[in-house]
């Protein structure tokens, strides 16, 4: 809404003031009021009020359809970039001729004409992309080979798996890179699908009747004799002593 500003001027101490009809002198373009002001002794005094009204924008957005009036509350009320919904919301309000305070009149006017000149493609942002890689592809995929090796192959006996910090100091001992952070070792090893978790393995027998006895052990759980006990043995670890 226009804000409206009065200035007073007087010599003389103001006990009460009536407003007379508004008078707008030719030389100024701000609307002036003559105002009857009653000082304390009683006498008169005509004093000139200037009223200062706050300027319109210059700028307007084109006519908007009832249809883009419906998305530009939609994408106001559910936008999750704080760009293109701030975007949105001064395009509705200049719509909707009300001037946006809580934003410079440099930004209300860019995004005013992009939405005329793009339509609804100049609320979303134009990300530039970041900063561009410093390790090059060559160098990704010798870091995922290297991870992939065993510490051993590389005659360390120290540890057996590699780790995000022991694999970047390796990396930066061989000469691999300057330097790397842990942050930048785990997103080039997850592009490469390199993975540390440990795997399931298991052990098979080289006996070779052993399906047979597999099958006549699983026919004793299955069906033990009427008559007689099974008894199971089996390995087990150490257990401690303690009282049962």
């Amino acid at each position: 809404m226009p804000t409206t500003a009065a200035r007073y001027r007087s010599r003389s101490s103001i006990a009460a003031a009536t407003v007379a009809s508004p008078k707008a002198p030719a030389q100024s373009a701000i609307p002036t009021f003559v105002v009857n002001v009653r000082c304390a002794a009683g006498c008169f005094h005509v004093v000139m009020v200037e009223v200062v009204v706050g300027r319109r924008p210059a700028v307007f957005v084109r006519p908007v359809s009832m249809e883009e009036g419906r998305r530009l509350q939609r994408i106001s009320r559910t936008a999750k970039d704080a760009v293109r919904l701030r975007r949105a919301i001064v395009v509705m309000m200049s719509a909707q001729g009300t001037s946006v305070m809580q934003v410079s009149a440099g930004y209300v006017r860019d995004v005013i004409h992009a939405f005329n000149e793009q339509g609804f493609e100049a609320l979303d942002p134009k990300w530039s992309g970041g900063r561009p890689r410093t390790i090059s592809s060559q160098v990704r995929e010798h870091i995922c080979l290297i991870a992939r090796t065993s510490p051993a192959a590389w005659k360390i006996s120290a540890f057996s798996t590699w780790s995000l910090t022991k694999l970047a100091e390796h990396l930066v001992k061989q000469n691999v890179v300057p330097a790397v952070s842990r942050e930048t070792l785990r997103r080039i090893l997850r592009e490469g699908r390199v993975s540390w978790q440990t795997s399931t393995t298991w052990k098979s027998s080289n006996d070779p009747d052993f399906i047979a006895k597999m099958h006549r052990i699983l026919a004793l759980y299955d069906s033990p004799p009427t008559d007689g006990r099974v008894v199971c043995v089996d390995e087990f670890g150490p257990l401690n002593l303690m009282p049962r």
